[in-house]
């Protein structure tokens, strides 16, 4: 379904529920399965519904509100440009590389219509805000947008892969020293539903501390 490009969100100061019982939210995140980047196609959302979409991501947690994440979109002709970014610093790092990664490098961008890159961008706070927390919550900025693209029927996929630790990356697409790439949110429409995979057994993940 479309995602409404106008959905209202509460203004600050509104007094909101401290929980929402609700059936079909849960029932999403049990089902909610990252899409591999092969299986993406087009069509993507339009620029409204990604900024929708990005909305709704904002809302994560955010120790004393230094919002210390932004997002840069690729779309269009700009994933071309984005391949070539790849394709020139892989070319400059490694003299030796294969025509074929080089062409793999410059493809990167091109597996899905649309590519958010979510950028981890920390605040120096006086308040002594550690940035280990700023970090956190950019990925959960990720993972909102996963289960907003979920939610509003878009296959996505969040990876890293080596262009997400390039500082010569970086550098080029206009990060400053102190931000890094928390994750490229691939978005666009499934060829084929995933398949499920094994899932970790909470026994073996819980340490329960009571009387």
């Amino acid at each position: 379904m479309p995602i409404r490009a106008d959905r209202p969100t509460p203004a600050a100061g509104t007094a909101l529920p401290a929980a929402m019982p609700n059936e079909h939210a849960l029932d999403l995140i049990a089902r909610r399965k990252s899409t591999p980047a092969k299986m993406l196609t087009d069509p993507g959302p339009s620029r409204e519904e990604i900024t929708a979409l990005l909305r709704l991501a904002m809302r994560a947690p955010d120790h004393r509100k230094l919002e210390p994440w932004r997002f840069i979109v690729v779309l269009g002709d700009g994933r071309h440009r984005l391949g070539e970014v790849f394709a020139a610093v892989r070319t400059r790092r490694e003299p030796a590389a294969s025509p074929q990664s080089i062409e793999e490098d410059r493809q990167r961008p091109m597996r899905a219509p649309v590519m958010v890159a979510v950028v981890s961008s920390p605040v120096e706070d006086p308040r002594g805000t550690p940035q280990w927390e700023q970090e956190l919550s950019a990925g959960a900025v990720c993972q909102n947008l996963m289960l907003a693209c979920f939610a509003a029927g878009w296959a996505a996929s969040w990876i890293t892969e080596w262009p997400a630790y390039d500082r010569d990356v970086a550098t080029a697409i206009g990060l400053s020293p102190s931000e890094r790439i928390s994750g490229f949110i691939l978005i666009g429409t499934a060829r084929e539903d995933p398949v499920e995979r094994d899932r970790p057994d909470p026994a073996a993940k819980i340490t329960w501390w009571e009387d």
